[in-house]
């Protein structure tokens, strides 16, 4: 069984929400995206490449009825296939929407989506919104950022997360959805565990709450709900100086 609960607020400083979320109990599907760019214009990258997630994810439940525009990797499962290609898809349509209007150019969003199966959850991203699992009394983050500092972090894996959170360009992103037509990305899956949680954010919320903040939430949820309403709640006690959106997903045998 799912049990899943999403909000977004502006933060506590900007006046425009330019992040996009979808719950989607019957397709099971979930997405943040949080869009930046194209003359404050984040908003509609933002919503374009959500609903295209979701669009593609709907139609390719019959395969029969799907075409796939980037093929099907053998390697992967039926539903890492379905998440990865709404996501390229995604991606053309926002670069596209981005050309197509002068208001738009330059727009783009980073993107974290979850595709939950039978007895396993597909999931991927791009960006810095992330996905994290609670599982087993642990709490990890399953995605990795595509930032400048992810980078780094990679060559010299003794950085330590004081050094990364004053970084100079810990905020610069090495990869946008819809900043290029065409966009390099891998999808991952896990098979569920009875009690297992997860955590779909934009930066505003991981940037507000470090990793002690979202395991006492995590392991401690009532609900979905009672998750996010907390979550929401501890990062506006704070700076949350961003848009601030999280998707928090219980999954029950």
């Amino acid at each position: 069984m799912i049990d899943a609960c999403g909000v977004t607020h502006p933060g506590r400083v900007r006046a425009v929400n330019e992040d996009t979320f979808l719950v989607d109990h019957e397709l099971q599907v979930f997405v943040v995206a949080d869009g930046m760019g194209g003359h404050n214009a984040g908003d509609v990258a933002s919503r374009i490449a959500v609903e295209t997630v979701r669009a593609f994810v709907a139609r390719s439940r019959d395969q029969a009825e799907c075409t796939w525009p980037y093929g099907i990797d053998g390697n992967l499962s039926l539903d890492a296939n379905r998440l990865r290609t709404a996501l390229r898809v995604a991606n053309r349509r926002v670069f596209k929407a981005a050309d197509d209007r002068d208001d738009y150019a330059g727009m783009g969003t980073t993107i974290v989506a979850a595709l939950v199966g039978e007895n396993h959850v597909c999931y991927g991203g791009v960006g810095d919104s992330r996905m994290y699992a609670y599982s087993g009394g642990a709490l990890s983050q399953v995605t990795q950022d595509d930032s400048w500092v992810a980078t780094i972090l990679a060559a010299d894996p003794a950085m330590t997360k004081e050094e990364m959170a004053s970084h100079p360009m810990r905020h610069m992103l090495t990869k946008v959805l819809g900043a290029t037509a065409t966009i390099d990305l891998d999808v991952s899956e896990r098979r569920l565990q009875d009690g297992d949680r997860f955590l779909l954010c934009s930066d505003g919320l991981h940037n507000a709450l470090d990793d002690t903040a979202l395991d006492a939430v995590l392991s401690t949820a009532s609900s979905a709900n009672d998750g996010v309403d907390r979550l929401l709640q501890t990062a506006l006690d704070g700076p949350a100086a961003d848009n601030v959106t999280a998707i928090v997903v219980h999954y029950s045998t």
